[in-house]
């Protein structure tokens, strides 16, 4: 874990490093261990005195991005014969067997709605004796209500998911 830490450590302070020298124009690039054996990165020279250095890159160049590739060279670029392709025909078929299970999981998800809301009309109709105070009739019926208020966002959900298929 330490040893990949210090990797890690190592390999970022070098790209700081280097986007240092890029901002500077220096030259060189070096990797230095002190005395303790800690590596350290730099790209200036006074820093790099009383320890043991090697010069990891000679000189920076930065090269400009090229433009993007015209169309002819990105018809070059085939597609195996193997990639999988899809007809009209499957992805019809795909379509219907998906608003098949939207519209499936819509009418479960209103049938357990429907209960919810049935249980929390039961349980607003009922007022227990220890029920003095209406604070506790809220808590009681908070559960139901989240329940309600969970299918009702389901329904709305799927009824969107149905809306956008057929877009």
């Amino acid at each position: 874990m330490k040893r990949t830490l210090a990797i890690a450590l190592s390999a970022s302070v070098a790209f700081l490093a280097t986007a240092s020298a890029l901002a500077q124009g220096s030259g060189a690039i070096w990797s230095c261990r002190d005395k303790e054996g800690k590596t350290h990165v730099t790209n200036i020279r006074e820093d790099t005195k009383g320890m043991d250095c090697r010069v990891v890159e000679e000189r920076v160049t930065v090269v400009p991005a090229g433009a993007a590739p015209s169309a002819a060279a990105r018809a070059r670029v085939a597609t195996p014969s193997t990639f999988p392709k899809e007809t009209p025909a499957k992805r019809a078929s795909a379509k219907e067997k998906q608003r098949q299970i939207l519209e499936q999981e819509l009418e479960q998800e209103k049938a357990l709605l429907d209960r919810s809301k049935q249980a929390l009309a039961e349980q607003e109709a009922v007022r227990y004796g220890d029920e003095r105070n209406y604070a506790r009739v809220l808590a009681r019926l908070k559960p139901y209500q989240d329940t309600v208020e969970l299918h009702q966002k389901n329904v709305e959900a799927l009824e969107r998911e149905l809306t956008l298929l057929d877009k």
